[in-house]
């Protein structure tokens, strides 16, 4: 492991230590570097592995800066924790370790009990902001979530942007807040014994606002990657950059006390280095966690079916504690909408949902027409924890060309259903905001770039992309304020009719997963699932010890029978989402007896244990 990271306290930027400013800023191949602030200059110098440093009492918490290379151009810092002005103006030097935090008696949540709530900062409030988010947790506490993932805060040119298109990774968005309001809504999240898991990407800088190549070699051409050169994680130069990013991963959990990272698309992440810079994150995050005595989570976004990204340090994997799975979304989504279009092409529905339930990965050796190679890998040894599944998120949403939401797309039956198929898996399960009330309002694709031709360009890469889909019509423009305002959700919907009644219903699920044993605990051996592709039902049992539990499910819209299972004598309702109560037609039986026929109502998924 490299020796130039102090896991104790952030080493690069500027930072505060005994009233002094500790400033180092890595640019290997520059002449000269100086720290321009309001009235003065502050030359630094430069040592052997290209950082150039200084210590001073010449800069305060506050000042805002500027750094000037070779006496010519001023850029902001590439590891700025605050840019009030935007992702072209000036820095500003931030305290850090500085805030008065409440939570030491916290110490994160077992992963295996994460149930995770994503959201976007700007649109899950009227005001978009950390401080709205904080009034919203006794919401969330009453919903049964227990962990937030916030997407990506790192700061991106102007108001509006999912946050892929950061270029400060360890500034936080001064619209939402900035650094002092994320370490506020961390400390209350904590209070309230919630969990804070938060994207971060380091696959591909934004185009807008990106200096990093001014300082030094970011990025290599070795690699092409959608967006461009890759992020030089291995080429000349690199352990400058490595350093960077692992320096980042310990910011967020030693000086935000952020739970978890969720990493955004990391088969994206291009590193043949003899330790892959996943792998060292993890061991400088272990090493973290030994010094501070708290437990962190490190989720990635995966796209390879590859268990070498989740497997331990000792089996020579890189030590990820989780992924999600979009292959359990993709099945599921087939299986209740019959959509085949794009990556969809490669599901055939129920058969592949049932085989997710088992075996996580749907391709894990099969031959894939959408990708036109044999593709995958098994996942046997590798618990439920690890796997993060949802009905939707923000990219299955928003990546819709008009960003429907499935309160949308199906019926208020099949969404009940969803849910169920979620919260019943031996997953991680995952919530996208404001599903859990049907909200009706689309979330769509929405950045607020300022140089024009860059905005016309996303527009025009937003039509290419749903060429694939055989999409007809228009998407929304993605730089305009309304698509933004659009995608908020609304609040007054909550305690109202339907929506009231759906939002009882996914409480009522979540309470099940986590008083039920056999629901709760992920073992994935302890676990049968079977299906009738042409009745299109599916039962999945799963047990703990002496307690069983079974969830039928029927995703036709007509009523099937299946046949109870053997395995317990009798068994005792408890739930049926096709009940008057939930807004449904239909009573479901209270108990039935091993091998007794079943009625299935169309849509509806129902839940029973061993008496």
């Amino acid at each position: 492991m490299r020796n130039d990271i102090q896991i104790d306290k952030r080493s690069i930027g500027i930072n505060f230590i005994d009233g002094k400013a500790s400033v180092r800023i890595w640019s290997p191949d520059s002449k000269s570097l100086e720290v321009k602030l309001e009235n003065k200059s502050i030359p630094l110098t430069k040592d052997d592995f290209g950082f150039w440093t200084i210590t001073t009492t010449n800069i305060q918490p506050g000042d805002l800066y500027k750094l000037v290379i070779n006496n010519e151009q001023e850029f902001p810092d590439p590891a700025s924790v605050s840019q009030p002005e935007g992702v072209h103006g000036r820095s500003a030097a931030v305290d850090v370790s500085s805030f008065n935090w409440t939570d030491q008696s916290w110490n994160n949540l077992p992963l295996a009990d994460y149930i995770l709530y994503e959201l976007h900062t700007g649109t899950f409030t009227p005001e978009g902001t950390f401080e709205a988010m904080v009034s919203k947790l006794d919401y969330l506490k009453e919903l049964g979530v227990n962990a937030i993932e916030i997407m990506p805060v790192a700061q991106f040119p102007g108001s509006r942007n999912w946050g892929y298109d950061g270029v400060f990774p360890f500034a936080v968005q001064d619209s939402y807040g900035g650094p002092e309001g994320l370490k506020k809504l961390v400390d209350a999240c904590h209070a309230k014994g919630i969990a804070v898991v938060l994207d971060v990407v380091y696959n591909h800088m934004g185009p807008e606002g990106n200096y990093l190549g001014a300082f030094g070699p970011y990025f290599t051409s070795k690699y092409n990657t959608p967006w461009g050169n890759a992020i030089n994680f291995d080429d000349a130069h690199c352990d400058g950059v490595r350093s960077y990013f692992i320096e980042n991963v310990l910011m967020w959990f030693r000086d935000f006390h952020i739970d978890a990272l969720r990493m955004d698309a990391v088969h994206a992440i291009k590193d043949f280095s003899p330790v892959h810079i996943l792998r060292e994150i993890k061991l400088h995050v272990n090493e973290l966690s030994q010094h501070t005595g708290r437990q962190h989570h490190l989720i990635v976004e995966l796209d390879l079916n590859d268990t070498r990204f989740i497997n331990p340090l000792e089996e020579q994997g890189f030590g990820m504690d989780g992924q999600w799975i979009d292959e359990f979304h993709h099945a599921l989504r087939v299986t209740a909408t019959g959509e085949s279009t794009g990556y969809y092409s490669d599901f055939s529905g129920i058969a592949d949902l049932a085989k997710s339930y088992k075996d996580a990965y749907v391709f894990d050796g099969q031959y894939s027409h959408h990708r036109q190679k044999f593709f995958g890998i098994k996942a046997e040894k590798n618990p439920g924890q690890q796997f993060v599944v949802f009905s939707q998120n923000h990219d299955q949403v928003g990546n819709r060309m008009l960003g429907e939401r499935t309160s949308e797309l199906v019926s208020y039956e099949m969404q009940k259903l969803l849910a169920g198929a979620v919260l019943a898996s031996p997953y991680l399960p995952m919530l996208f905001m404001g599903e859990e009330y049907s909200e009706p309002n689309r979330f769509m694709y929405f950045v607020s770039h300022t140089d024009k031709e860059l905005a016309e360009a996303v527009r025009k890469g937003r039509k290419e992309e749903f060429a694939a889909f055989h999409a007809e019509g228009e998407a929304p423009d993605p730089v305009s304020e309304e698509t933004f305002n659009n995608s908020k959700l609304q609040w007054n919907l909550v305690k109202e009719g339907q929506h009231k009644t759906m939002f009882n219903f996914y409480q009522q699920l979540i309470q099940l997963r986590k008083e039920q044993p056999a629901l709760k605990h992920l073992n994935r051996q302890h676990l049968k699932v079977s299906f009738d592709e042409a009745a299109k039902t599916l039962l999945l049992h799963r047990w703990h010890e002496d307690q069983h539990v079974v969830c039928l499910m029927n995703f036709s819209q007509q009523e099937q029978k299946i046949q109870a299972p053997t395995e317990a004598s009798n068994w005792r309702k408890l739930l049926a989402s096709h009940e008057p109560q939930w807004l449904g037609k239909t009573e479901a039986p209270e108990t039935f007896e091993a091998g007794e026929e079943i009625l299935l109502q169309p849509e509806s998924i129902v839940i029973y244990q061993n008496s």
